[in-house]
């Protein structure tokens, strides 16, 4: 039966070289307890801190490779939520402008889809290059996982008016366009 050193060194875990400096290693440690004297093993201390910040690295590396699992699954939920709750427009006629990032994009929609947009119960996302019309309830799923996918997604609030302004009889349409 071989021994153990010579099996590692068959599978190619240990190399000649580190198997000719164990063997002095346990030499020299065998004279030393022969001659009756305790001397402290640097080598061991440092195999164990090495291992320990192996340890360290190993934990991070893992930490991140983690992170970014979840973060596919999150843009894999968001894709998928996109694309269940779509709305078709494929016959818009009105060009509708909206704010991406520092850009003005504009799509083409249908009246009524003009007006859902923006009494807010429409919402704009991005999902890669293309933009989709969404419910708002599934607008707001989304930007619970991802704000930055949601373009565009307008609130209705009911603001009271100023007794002392003097226009507040003049209402601005939602649908003005400019």
């Amino acid at each position: 039966m071989a021994s153990l050193q010579d099996q590692l060194l068959n599978t190619g875990l240990v190399g000649k070289k580190k198997a000719k400096q164990l063997k002095q290693d346990r030499r020299k440690e065998a004279k030393v307890r022969q001659k009756g004297q305790i001397t402290v093993d640097d080598n061991k201390e440092q195999v164990k801190q090495n291992s320990l910040e192996k340890a360290d690295r190993d934990r991070q590396l893992n930490k991140k490779k983690q992170e970014g699992i979840e973060e596919k699954a999150v843009q894999a939920q968001i894709s998928q939520l996109v694309m269940m709750n779509r709305i078709k427009r494929e016959s818009g006629e009105i060009a509708y402008q909206f704010k991406d990032g520092t850009r003005i994009k504009k799509i083409y929609v249908t009246e009524q889809l003009q007006k859902d947009l923006a009494n807010g119960r429409l919402a704009i996302a991005k999902l890669g290059n293309e933009f989709e019309l969404l419910p708002c309830a599934a607008a707001k799923k989304i930007m619970q996982r991802d704000p930055h996918v949601i373009v565009l997604l307008n609130t209705c609030e009911i603001s009271g008016t100023d007794e002392d302004d003097p226009y507040a009889e003049f209402q601005i349409p939602d649908d003005l366009m400019w």
